[in-house]
């Protein structure tokens, strides 16, 4: 089994993603110190029990330009951490009309499922195919459709009235209707044509304490209808009062001080309501905390209300605040995590 773990982890090392986010780094910031990729060679080594955990840990040192004990690579993270710390529970994150009421609120803006083959509003009530549309457009023009196991922008949709088609949702499978946020004007200043959020990363250490250790903003790109992962903009956030990093990085990790369809800088900026957007995340987790590492993505609309987009125990990714702002995870132990190796119970001993 561990031979097949480790065969996993060098198919996934094998693409070319951290090789290629190395390139961008390098091509804006020079080559790296080759010291700095011996000291993640034996860290990876030394530490986290695998030479082969080291790509990621060349990213981070050549984006820091040092090396940071602490650090946690992303295929560590992947393959070792999240396993070991969420299991099953951080996989129900992929079924979108459940939040709601896993975590006992109302701040995930549903508005009806699609599930199975039936119709439901937000409280559950079996709605009919044919009522779908005047029931999710009484109140706005547009409404999100998100398919389940969506990520990174994928699987989502912005519908109006007249695109709407219940033959589409039913093809694309079981997800969520949710209203679209008109997002608070601090963001819509920044892009108006996508609702700007927050990723806040939370977890729980060894004895239940649950704390806020990684955070940026995600911007989209004019064109888009809602932010992707593909081509969105990301900003540090400092996680402890909100204010943002002076420089962003684009899709390819080149750095940048201002958006590049707004003409918007980064520097000297607090993002409103942060407190309150971390404060609620925190307690939302204290509902699930079973799930060990959360990623929220957190959308502040036009009256200062908090909304929940997204939550992400499945792979809720650590690799660009690592890389920006960590190491984030020093003092819950996670380097001495190795990885699970299940068994056949019917095996002879």
């Amino acid at each position: 089994m561990i031979n097949r773990w480790i065969k996993n982890i060098k198919k996934r090392l094998q693409g070319p993603h951290a090789a290629q986010i190395l390139r961008n780094i390098e091509s804006a910031k020079g080559k790296t110190n080759p010291k700095l990729f011996k000291l993640s060679d034996e860290y990876a080594q030394d530490v986290l029990g695998w030479k082969g955990f080291a790509p990621w840990l060349y990213v981070y040192s050549a984006m820091a330009g040092t090396f940071k004990e602490g650090w946690i690579p992303e295929t560590y993270y992947t393959f070792v951490v999240v396993p070991k710390l969420n299991r099953d529970y951080g996989k129900i994150s992929h079924l979108k009309p459940l939040p709601n009421k896993l975590f006992a609120t109302h701040y995930f803006p549903d508005v009806a499922y699609f599930v199975n083959g039936l119709w439901f509003s937000g409280n559950n009530e079996p709605l009919r195919a044919e009522h779908m549309r005047d029931f999710l457009f009484r109140n706005d023009e547009r409404i999100v459709f998100k398919r389940d196991a969506s990520l990174q922008g994928k699987g989502v949709f912005v519908l109006s009235r007249e695109s709407f088609d219940p033959a589409q949702i039913v093809s694309l499978g079981n997800g969520v209707f949710q209203s679209f946020i008109r997002q608070h004007p601090y963001y819509s200043d920044m892009m108006p044509q996508s609702v700007a959020n927050i990723r806040i990363t939370t977890v729980v250490d060894d004895v239940g304490n649950i704390s806020a250790r990684a955070s940026y903003l995600r911007l989209g790109r004019h064109g888009d209808t809602h932010v992707r992962s593909s081509s969105n903009l990301r900003i540090p956030i400092n996680p402890a009062n909100g204010e943002l990093d002076a420089v962003g990085y684009l899709a390819t990790w080149a750095p940048i001080d201002r958006h590049p369809d707004t003409g918007i800088t980064f520097a000297n900026r607090t993002l409103p309501q942060y407190d309150k957007c971390r404060e609620l995340v925190l307690r939302l987790h204290h509902e699930m905390p079973y799930c060990r590492c959360i990623g929220w993505d957190v959308a502040l609309d036009e009256q200062n209300q908090v909304k929940i987009m997204e939550w992400n125990g499945n792979h809720p990714g650590i690799k660009f605040t690592e890389a920006t702002q960590g190491p984030s995870f020093i003092g819950l132990g996670w380097e001495k995590i190795r990885p699970i190796r299940k068994t056949n119970p019917n095996r002879k001993r």
